[in-house]
């Protein structure tokens, strides 16, 4: 029995399909059953919360791996109901402490590629304590680590396309130069697959992995911008203005477009070796460039 957090999320949605399809009926924990029972087709669903571990006991009955892609990402604003602590750590230790308590042999842990130590209470912090508490756990772990993904309502993707859209301007974040090495949703998905079959020889390893290629920031706005057929005008934006701006939109916009904590994710290159895919897991990712002629946006 497979169970999978976050299973109504980007990543986690495309893994329950494709476990479906393979014949597999995961368990899935969401919050609420009745939306995600179209959703999900082909699961079994259990009503619970990670923040809320009296829920957590009925979700690891039985259960022999979870994979844990329950997290409040970076884009989102936080907010009393979408704490990143309460969620990515609180959350986190308590989905530990039910599935020890159960008997659960292994989890499988969908991170972020450049997670490290930060600054108490920020983003940051919250992953990398997400991932200290699985890999001192006890438990059998893996840890993935991906660059930005890509795919149909990609939240990164998703959110530039929506800016060129809307916006006549575009800015340069950190000057545009921050390199990234998208990587595309399903190829993700084939990595966890085989982690999920391969447990002997993937247990107890941190794997990061990204796209084919690498792109600065404003080559990624370029290729958006060119598939759309769009032309719009480029302006170098220092992080701490952005910073300051996101910080205003936070505190005026239920859902504002930028947050502070993603404008931090802008001072390091996500990027990782080439052939990370293809050296660990025997398979040529998906080109950013070849999905968006082939796709569109």
């Amino acid at each position: 029995m497979i169970l999978v957090t976050g299973a109504t999320g980007f990543i986690g949605s495309h893994l329950v399909r494709r476990l479906v399809e393979q014949g597999e009926r995961p368990r899935c924990l969401v919050r609420d059953v009745e939306r995600a029972r179209s959703l999900l087709p082909g699961t079994e669903l259990v009503q619970g919360d990670t923040t809320r571990p009296e829920t957590l006991p009925e979700a690891v009955q039985g259960v022999d791996t979870i994979v844990h892609c329950a997290f409040v990402t970076a884009d989102r604003k936080q907010t009393a109901a979408t704490r990143y602590y309460a969620t990515n750590v609180e959350g986190t230790d308590n989905l530990i402490k039910a599935a020890k308590e159960a008997g659960v042999r292994r989890m499988i842990e969908l991170s972020g590629l450049g997670t490290k130590p930060d600054k108490p209470g920020s983003y940051m912090q919250g992953r990398y304590l997400a991932e200290q508490a699985l890999t001192t756990s006890g438990l059998d772990w893996t840890i993935v680590r991906p660059s930005v993904v890509f795919g149909k309502g990609a939240p990164f993707i998703s959110g530039l396309v929506n800016l060129i859209r809307t916006s006549p301007v575009l800015p340069l974040l950190g000057g545009g130069k921050i390199m990234f090495q998208p990587i595309f949703v399903e190829d993700v998905v084939s990595v966890v697959l085989f982690l999920l079959e391969h447990p002997e020889q993937t247990s107890g390893r941190i794997y990061t992995i990204g796209g084919p290629e690498y792109y600065s920031f404003e080559q990624i706005l370029d290729l958006l911008t060119r598939t759309m057929g769009k032309k719009r005008l480029k302006v170098p934006a220092p992080l701490p203005f952005v910073a300051l701006g996101a910080a205003v939109l936070e505190a005026v916009l239920p859902k504002p477009p930028l947050t502070r904590e993603a404008v931090s994710l802008f001072t390091f290159d996500n990027t990782t070796a080439l052939d990370s895919v293809e050296r660990d897991f025997f398979f040529i990712p998906v080109s950013f460039r070849a999905y968006l002629q082939e796709q569109g946006v």
